[in-house]
């Protein structure tokens, strides 16, 4: 019988020294404990960042602002970290193997499916998988936070026990430790809400690309996924394990949710950006909210922002609170035209769906 199966994200700063230079060190701590897992017949993945931060010295550069500049560092950067992880794992008798992978790999399900598939082999065979964001060939630019979401997603698609991710402080505190002396840990968290994510600041370190926002955002996703989640510091000793075996003290803990969402309804809710806002009447939001239906035009009131069709889109109701997301098939030209009308009155070219119900997320 398979062991335990645990998804390990490490960031940037917990890799790096203040220069941006891989520290050989922290990468061999980190696969010391994955060794002691797979002894303990434990099933574990690396989702590591730090390919562009390991780049920036090789190449003699500061950090540039220009995205093509960073997806080439990243590519020379990628080599020189793997190569780390394959020396560090070698040393325990293990093998490492590269996964590069970005969120839209979430979207497509025959992406997702062979994503999924290729990892499970890799397990299977007794190899590491060593995963981190294809950054050198991404479309867009390369964005705030993704590996950590991208953990997140990793969990989902491996239905994962648990994912830890390793960070420069032992987990959510109550304060800013640089500011407040007496800042705690907070050893559990049962839902991300409103008031948590605006007390977490943004990124850590001038190496890193995320912070505790990012890591929030990974959480609610994993929780969402029915992964329990716990954010640690990295220097702990025995971090992955004692997170693994819920040891007290160990990092923060998030509660999983009962209710697993699918992997695109998951993209859809927490990694893809919305573009604009719907509003709708409380006729709409009620059904929306308590039956399997559409958003159909004649419950629109309103619209903000600039959408195309098949852009994401939040929806809110006639008090303004957002309560759903979905993916529109209609631009917010469309919206402003057509908004209100009966199905029976549109264009016989247009969708009698503005959004439909599979691209839509009921959010708490």
């Amino acid at each position: 019988m398979a062991g335990r199966l645990v998804v390990a994200k490490i960031g940037t700063s917990s890799l790096t020294d203040d220069r941006g230079a891989i520290r050989p060190a922290a990468i061999e701590k980190l696969c010391t404990e994955v060794a002691g897992l797979r002894a303990a017949g434990e099933r574990v993945v690396i989702v590591s960042s730090g390919a562009i931060a390991a780049g920036l010295p090789v190449l003699g550069l500061g950090r540039p602002t220009d995205p093509a500049v960073l997806q080439a560092v990243s590519a020379v950067g990628q080599a020189h970290l793997v190569d780390h992880y394959n020396r560090a794992l070698a040393a325990h008798g293990l093998v490492a193997g590269q996964v590069l992978l970005a969120p839209l790999d979430f979207v497509n399900r025959q992406q997702y499916l062979h994503a999924r598939q290729t990892l499970r082999v890799l397990l299977d065979l007794g190899v590491v998988p060593v995963i981190n964001e294809n950054d050198a060939i991404a479309d867009d630019e390369i964005r705030f936070g993704d590996n950590d979401r991208l953990a997140a997603l990793v969990s989902h698609l491996l239905t994962a026990d648990l994912l830890v991710i390793l960070t420069d402080t032992p987990g959510l505190l109550t304060g800013d430790p640089r500011l407040d002396s007496e800042a705690s840990l907070i050893e559990e968290i049962v839902a991300v809400d409103h008031e948590l994510e605006a007390r977490a600041g943004g990124a850590g370190t001038a190496r890193g690309s995320g912070g505790m926002t990012s890591k929030l955002a990974a959480a609610k996703i994993a929780a969402w996924s029915g992964v329990r989640t716990v954010i640690a510091g990295a220097t702990r000793v025995d971090v992955v394990r004692d997170a693994l075996e819920g040891v007290p003290g160990a990092g923060t803990v998030f509660v999983p949710r009962a209710v697993r969402l699918p992997a695109r309804k998951l993209w859809i809710a927490f990694a893809v950006a919305s573009s604009g806002t719907i509003f709708v009447d409380e006729g709409a939001r009620r059904a929306l909210t308590s039956r399997p239906v559409s958003l159909l035009p004649a419950g629109i009131t309103s619209a903000a922002g600039s959408f195309d069709a098949e852009d994401a889109v939040e929806l809110a109701g006639p008090d303004g609170a957002v309560f759903a997301k979905g993916l529109t098939r209609y631009s917010a030209r469309q919206v402003a035209e057509l908004g209100g009308r009966r199905s029976a009155d549109l264009p016989p070219d247009i969708p009698a769906e503005v959004v439909r119900r599979d691209d839509l997320v009921i959010l708490p």
